[in-house]
């Protein structure tokens, strides 16, 4: 037998292995240990490598640590930031990605139907769950000081109120009530908050100019407290959905609200719903507008603003070019 020979027999022969990479600031990694050993026993993996985020590397770099271990899965154990960040590392590789909610958003894990409140259930799925190839936003951020950055996005992305809000967001609050901390934000920010220009184009389209409170660059639609943001989003279209929000006062938002949890949520349902909002013009309403492609640029005119990745702060902007990377991360879903 060649050399060659025998490393593919030892391959073959050897147990899977996963990485686990936790964030060690939240509640619940201790008794996480027996849940995951118990899935190896189950699932025949060997023991996993348990790899500890840092302040200053919420996962990418340990990530790519297990993928040069050579590890047949990668278990993000944390939030929202810390599956973002080791999605960065794992995606284009083919390594499958498991995810553990431990977080307060977990509005990826909720878009796929991984369950948030039961830890070994999301075990489960992320050792015998189905292979999904989902789709990755890539966002090239340019920042007032004419430097640029490159960050990846699982859900969505936006500059302006939305970030506002969330730069706005008490952490402690967050803690105690997770996502209904954004809701707090939200009735602050709205106030203070003033539309800003920008200059956007789909794909190699035309550009328009105009005045927005927010523009999200999204990959899933649904947010916490059944909101259905963007009805026709899907993971795995290839396609990133863009909406425009231009409410000119108060009145606007309401009507946006009403977009969002009533029309989109029930209206859309039904046949019947689809044709009274053709015939009251809730299908064109100029308040909120939504747009789809492969890529989208914006150039803000004035002051840079606030920008966002997946209910994450990520300071100021002055232009974004985000595109799709498709069919780019393999995630772990039910089956």
């Amino acid at each position: 037998m060649t050399a060659l020979e025998q490393q593919a027999t030892d391959a073959a022969s050897r147990s899977p292995r996963a990485a686990v990479i936790f964030n060690p600031t939240k509640q619940g990694v201790d008794s996480l240990r027996a849940i995951v050993a118990a899935a190896e026993s189950r699932q025949h993996f060997a023991p996993s490598l348990w790899i500890e985020t840092t302040a200053d590397d919420p996962g990418k770099g340990m990530a790519l640590e297990a993928i040069e271990a050579g590890v047949d899965l990668v278990i993000a154990a944390g939030g929202d930031g810390t599956v973002r960040s080791v999605a960065a590392a794992l995606r284009g590789t083919g390594v499958p990605l498991g995810l553990v909610p431990l977080g307060t958003g977990n509005l990826f894990a909720r878009n796929l139907e991984i369950p948030v409140n039961d830890r070994a259930d999301a075990v489960v799925l992320a050792f015998a769950g189905l292979d999904r190839a989902v789709d990755v936003i890539v966002a090239d951020v340019t920042r007032p000081d004419g430097s640029d950055e490159t960050h990846v996005s699982l859900v969505m992305s936006g500059i302006g109120i939305d970030a506002a809000m969330i730069s706005n967001t008490n952490s402690d609050l967050k803690k105690r009530v997770g996502w209904l901390a954004y809701v707090d934000a939200g009735i602050r920010a709205l106030p203070a908050s003033k539309p800003y220009r920008v200059e956007h184009r789909i794909d190699d389209g035309r550009s328009h100019r105009s005045k927005v409170s927010s523009i999200l660059v999204a990959n899933l639609g649904y947010l916490p407290g059944n909101i259905e943001l963007i009805p026709d989003a899907a993971i795995d279209d290839g396609r990133l959905d863009v909406v425009v929000l231009a409410p000119r006062n108060l009145f606007g938002w309401l009507l946006i609200w009403r977009k969002v949890t009533w029309e989109n949520r029930v209206l859309r349902k039904s046949m019947l719903g689809r044709q009274l909002l053709d015939l009251t013009g809730g299908n064109r309403r100029r308040e909120i507008v939504y747009l789809r492609g492969r890529s989208v640029d914006l150039d803000i005119d004035g002051d840079a603003e606030e920008f966002e990745i997946d209910g994450d702060q990520f300071g100021r902007v002055t232009a974004a070019r985000f595109t799709v990377d498709a069919a780019a991360l393999i995630v772990r879903v039910p089956r």
